[in-house]
């Protein structure tokens, strides 16, 4: 399980703004991923995501990592954000454009 945690962490760290979601921005595998990915997709910044559906020990591995028990996971300078009720009140605050924007601009 180690490795697993390995592999998640790297992921977290090496990316400013990452979304563990069930499938793909493009192609979603559920509702929550979609309206997570699409408040994302809404703030005009490139973001990385992970299909949990493709590696059951990141599905599961994930959950532990940030001690969270749903999917999707929005992770933002390696910190978590949350889950999609949080994206979105985020999102319609205004407040997910300026926190993803900050972190997409500290790595440009």
């Amino acid at each position: 399980m180690s490795d697993v945690q390995d592999t998640i962490r790297q992921q977290v760290e090496g990316n400013p703004v990452i979304l563990y979601m069930k499938g793909s921005p493009q192609f979603p595998q559920c509702g929550f991923s979609m309206r997570a990915a699409q408040a994302l997709a809404g703030c005009g910044v490139e973001f990385a995501y992970v299909n949990v559906l493709e590696d059951e020990a990141i599905r599961q591995g994930i959950k532990d990592y940030g001690n969270w028990p749903t999917i999707p996971q929005l992770y933002v300078n390696g910190e978590l954000l949350g889950g999609c009720d949080i994206i979105l009140e985020m999102y319609e605050s205004g407040e997910l454009q300026k926190v993803v924007q900050e972190a997409s601009g500290e790595q440009a």
